[in-house]
């Protein structure tokens, strides 16, 4: 955009004349011994005043050519700074959204939990049958899939943030962490 907005300024300043002043000087002889008088020395003075009077539209022509020129790139700007906030708008809302899902699915692995535990009291009490274990089971599971999925969301959407931002990482960078589970989440996965 700067540059386009440099080349509106030349185009602009081809509508004024230029004046170009010029001299040179020298010494010229057949006779080395008459070299440095008067008659062996030579110069020359002159002008040059170029006007654009005869340049038949072109500088008019040009003028408007860089204008729009310019026009494009500043809409490309505004496009690409819009989008950017487009980006991370959608990235924090995102990221809200699927934190309110996580804390409520969170919540239901745990009471999931809570079943499973009184369907075993109730089986090893004679109470019910091993169905009722079962099916607490697969709940609990299926309720922990889906905090698996909507973290994996969250981790993926925070990437996009991070990267709608401008941030980035090398391979280096990851390369070098080093990420050790806690035993609990090992038992728990």
């Amino acid at each position: 955009m700067a540059y386009q907005n440099a080349l509106v300024g030349v185009a602009t300043a081809a509508f004024y004349p230029q004046l170009t002043i010029f001299g040179s000087g020298g010494l010229q002889s057949t006779d080395i011994t008459k070299l440095f008088t008067a008659p062996s020395a030579i110069w020359a003075v002159g002008g040059d005043l170029l006007q654009p009077i005869f340049q038949g539209g072109r500088n008019r022509a040009t003028l408007v050519a860089t204008k729009s020129a310019y026009d494009e790139s500043v809409a490309n700007y505004r496009e690409s700074v819009l989008t950017a906030f487009q980006e991370v708008e959608d990235g924090l809302s995102g990221l809200s959204a699927l934190s309110e899902a996580s804390t409520t699915q969170d919540a239901a692995v745990v009471d999931s939990r809570r079943a499973l535990e009184l369907a075993n009291n109730r089986y090893v009490g004679g109470v019910t049958s091993y169905l009722d274990v079962i099916t607490a089971q697969a709940t609990l599971l299926s309720n922990q899939r889906l905090a698996t999925q909507l973290l994996g969301q969250q981790m993926v959407l925070s990437v996009y943030l991070v990267k709608a931002l401008g941030g980035g990482w090398g391979a280096s960078q990851i390369q070098n962490e080093q990420i050790r589970p806690k035993a609990i989440q090992t038992i728990q996965q």
